[in-house]
């Protein structure tokens, strides 16, 4: 697993053994980032819940994010995220990582707004009932013109509104697919 663009371009992260962490792909993240390009200034925030290796995090801050919030409920995935930051350098004024569950750090975070918002859950998580009982919180968390995209398995039909937001595009790439939702 490498970073594609930026400042950290073709540096390669520590990735877990196994099959427990399921990093979003190079090509997904690629074609993501390209999406994503006309958000990512210094002022862009952006939360990477259920973060596993920190690769779209560190992307986003290797294309110019100014500051990366990553959460993540496994104690070896947020070892395994400071590692990576470690071994590129990238200064502790521009991440901070969260070892919980992504629905406490939902539930309690309510002083921070973000731009972008990326919520990889494991695919045989249930998505509607995580929606239902977290999305406002999710969609307070979000700045005005923010984004939240959700990346999941193609068997798991996600809603086309969440509250006030409205998803405006799916990008399908073989099994995995990623919902973008902004507000309406």
């Amino acid at each position: 697993m490498r970073i594609i663009a930026g400042e950290y371009r073709g540096r390669v992260l520590k990735s877990p053994s196994g099959n427990k962490t399921r990093p979003t792909s190079d090509r997904l993240r690629e074609t993501l980032f390209n999406i994503l390009a006309p958000l990512i200034t210094e002022e862009t925030r952006v939360l990477d819940l259920c973060a596993g290796t920190g690769a779209v995090g560190i992307e986003a801050i290797s294309r110019g994010a100014g500051f990366v919030a990553f959460v993540d409920k496994s104690r070896r995935a947020c070892g395994l995220i400071e590692e990576n930051l470690d071994l590129l350098k990238i200064p502790e004024s521009q991440t901070e990582v969260f070892c919980l569950a992504a629905e406490n750090f939902v539930q309690r975070e309510q002083k921070q707004t973000w731009d972008i918002v990326f919520f990889d859950p494991p695919y045989q998580s249930d998505y509607l009932i995580f929606l239902r009982e977290f999305a406002e919180n999710l969609e307070n968390l979000l700045s005005e013109d923010g984004v939240l995209i959700i990346e999941h398995h193609a068997k798991n039909n996600l809603p086309d509104a969440i509250f006030d937001l409205r998803r405006w595009r799916i990008l399908k790439q073989g099994e995995t697919h990623l919902s973008f939702y902004e507000r309406h």
